[in-house]
């Protein structure tokens, strides 16, 4: 479709709003637009390297715009991954991966991811829960539910040493 096509469909649907048929000629309007967008990135992944493409797919406006139209080259667990390990340089990303992936159901759409054990005074966890969902909702709305696990703390380390001195009798 070309941008003069689309033009014109959008236009039939904006002539549609004032009557009674408003909201399907809204759908239509979107539908027109999201046919010429997808069909334009479409030509544009197909013409990038894909070292550069690579290089788009931890940005989240351009992930998600790929995952919209299904142009991402990732399958639904790799951009799992992905999303629970961003890049350092991101604003805003952790250090480390922000949960252990566990496994997905595509069935359902239901992610189990493992938290690490608690440290310190326990704070940030919904910190985490909320950078996890959105980076999800951006990289793999396939997602549905998220099911937390905690994996358990490790035994505490037994401490060996000299015995205390005895004391004088």
């Amino acid at each position: 479709m070309t941008a003069e096509t689309c033009g014109l469909r959008v236009q039939e649907a904006l002539d549609r709003l004032t009557g009674t048929g408003a909201r399907d000629a809204g759908e239509q309007l979107v539908r027109e637009l999201m046919a010429l967008y997808g069909e334009g990135l479409a030509a544009l992944v197909a013409a990038v390297p894909p070292r550069a493409l690579a290089a788009a797919l931890d940005d989240p406006a351009a992930a998600g715009l790929l995952v919209l139209h299904d142009l991402h080259p990732e399958d639904t667990t790799a951009r799992i991954r992905r999303a629970l390990n961003p890049p350092a340089d991101r604003p805003g990303a952790a250090p480390d991966a922000l949960a252990e992936f566990a496994g997905f159901d595509p069935a359902t759409g239901a992610l189990t991811l493992r938290r690490p054990p608690a440290t310190g005074c326990g704070c940030g966890g919904s910190d985490v829960t909320e950078r996890v969902e959105g980076a999800l909702a951006c990289h793999a709305p396939e997602v549905t539910s998220v099911v937390w696990e905690t994996v358990p703390a490790a035994p505490p380390l037994l401490q060996i040493g000299t015995r205390p001195p005895a004391a004088a009798r």
